[in-house]
């Protein structure tokens, strides 16, 4: 696959990427419109799996593969804080749904607070995620895509960025340093000193990674990059 393409245009793999989450957003916004639309006092069972099922799942899916990479970092920080915020607001208003006297109206006040959250994501998050040093939006809706199609994510304790292409090293470290937990690391192999790699890291999370070399060269450079414990 080519990597020319021309910056905001739909060649471009973020604009691509953004896309593909607004329709993702759309289609959970239609169903549950369609769902909240039954007449009061038909069973709502349906909606109320809907809610518990695919909104939860997409929920945790967008924590994982969208919120987690831009949640170390100092411009993206509070962001992520305030999404998740707002996420536990609205998986309560998911689970009162059912018992509320009229799931009907808790549906329709669900979907307008969902609608706000997924504008923020598509117009905040995402532009904020493409700037970020190391990220790749695309690669991040990849991952996205593949949590909800029931995928897991990979968590390699090795990385052997001599196999991966040259565009595309970076962002794979990023993605693997961002599924980390506090105390966790991985290795990075590579045949020359990722300097360059970590003053991206220095700037993308100040003070909230380890670096430390296993092998300095000269052909073989393995370093063990980790998220301090807590």
């Amino acid at each position: 696959m080519s990597d020319v393409f021309i910056q905001a245009t739909e060649t471009d793999p973020a604009v691509r990427a953004a896309t593909e989450v607004r329709s993702v957003h759309r289609r959970l916004l239609e169903r549950l419109a369609a769902l909240a639309a039954r007449e009061p006092g038909q069973d709502h069972a349906v909606l109320a799996g809907f809610l518990d099922g695919e909104l939860r799942r997409h929920l945790a899916a967008a924590d994982e593969a969208l919120y987690a990479p831009a949640s170390g970092a100092p411009e993206t920080r509070l962001l992520v804080r305030a999404l998740r915020a707002t996420v536990a607001e609205i998986e309560g208003l998911a689970g009162a749904v059912a018992s509320a006297a009229d799931p009907v109206r808790a549906a329709r006040d669900l979907a307008a607070v969902l609608a706000v959250h997924f504008t923020v994501e598509e117009t905040v998050l995402l532009p904020a995620l493409a700037a970020l040093p190391g990220a790749d939006l695309g690669l991040l809706a990849g991952d996205l895509r593949t949590l909800l199609d029931g995928g897991r994510l990979e968590r390699p304790d090795e990385i052997d960025v001599r196999e991966i292409p040259r565009g595309r090293r970076h962002p794979r470290i990023f993605a693997r340093f961002a599924r980390l937990a506090p105390g966790e690391s991985f290795t990075l192999v590579n045949n020359h000193d990722p300097k360059h790699l970590r003053r991206e890291f220095e700037l993308a999370h100040p003070a909230a990674f380890t670096w430390d070399y296993d092998a300095s060269g000269p052909e073989l450079w393995r370093v063990r990059i980790g998220r301090p414990a807590a």
